[in-house]
């Protein structure tokens, strides 16, 4: 039995539904959130400790940290993107992306961080996105939710290191779960980009791999990691060749 102890948001769906079945399979100790409750009595079944919440929710958020016991590894996955342009998102749609994609895996932090310091050991493993490296059309709000959240990984990196707290940030392209189809109901960009859909399997062992495994950062495809070093230094070419992406509706 492997004797960590991990913590997955966004547990109910997609890749953190994955994460979480194979943390289990790997005999870790695992407490799982997320907002689904058919979803998270399988998770039970399967030997979970789960807890029902709303991340959006200050209460929630806080409820859920004082339920947890002592964690090693943290994985903020939780995210929610809504394709379209920035003009036509609902005030609502807009602060439900930054309340989960941005406030939530920071306000987690900053109640998990003190007892992970207290202890001398830690590791927080944030989803975060291509999108939070290149922008693109109709993903101007979700792609600066990311870009918030890559800053914020990036600094906390350095404010943890001295107390041997790791911290690894997961850069996938988008990938071929439910969270696509609520991001763009028209389907169109799924169309577009239906041949570089990543596998939810394939991003899942990725992330739980990094548990024994800690590094900087993980880019999937592994080819990402070039195209946003690239667009640092040449954007308006990522930008000319990427533009398609988003054009069908």
């Amino acid at each position: 039995m492997n004797k960590k102890t991990i913590f997955v948001t966004g547990a109910t769906s997609g890749i953190g539904l994955k994460i979480t079945e194979m943390c289990i399979a790997k005999g870790y100790t695992v407490y799982a959130t997320g907002r689904n409750d058919s979803s998270l009595n399988t998770l039970a079944g399967l030997g979970a400790h789960v807890i029902q919440a709303d991340l959006r929710k200050t209460e929630d958020i806080n409820r859920v940290v004082e339920v947890l016991p002592p964690i090693d590894v943290a994985i903020l996955n939780a995210g929610l993107g809504v394709f379209e342009n920035a003009y036509d998102l609902a005030d609502e749609e807009i602060d439900t992306m930054l309340d989960i994609n941005v406030r939530a895996p920071i306000y987690l932090t900053k109640r998990l961080a003190p007892k992970m310091i207290a202890r001398g050991s830690g590791h927080f493993i944030y989803v975060s996105s291509q999108a939070g490296k290149v922008a693109t059309r109709k993903a101007s709000v979700y792609a600066a939710s990311k870009h918030a959240l890559t800053g914020f990984l990036n600094g906390v990196r350095l404010e943890l290191a001295e107390h041997h707290i790791k911290v690894t940030g997961i850069y996938p392209g988008l990938i071929d779960t439910p969270f696509l189809q609520k991001a763009d109901a028209t389907n169109a960009y799924r169309d577009a980009i239906q041949a570089f859909l990543l596998k939810p399997e394939k991003v899942a062992r990725e992330v739980v791999r990094t548990i024994e495994r800690p590094v900087r950062e993980v880019n999937l495809p592994r080819v990402m990691g070039i195209t946003a070093k690239l667009y640092a230094v040449a954007p308006g070419l990522v930008e000319k060749l990427g533009k398609g992406f988003f054009n069908k509706k």
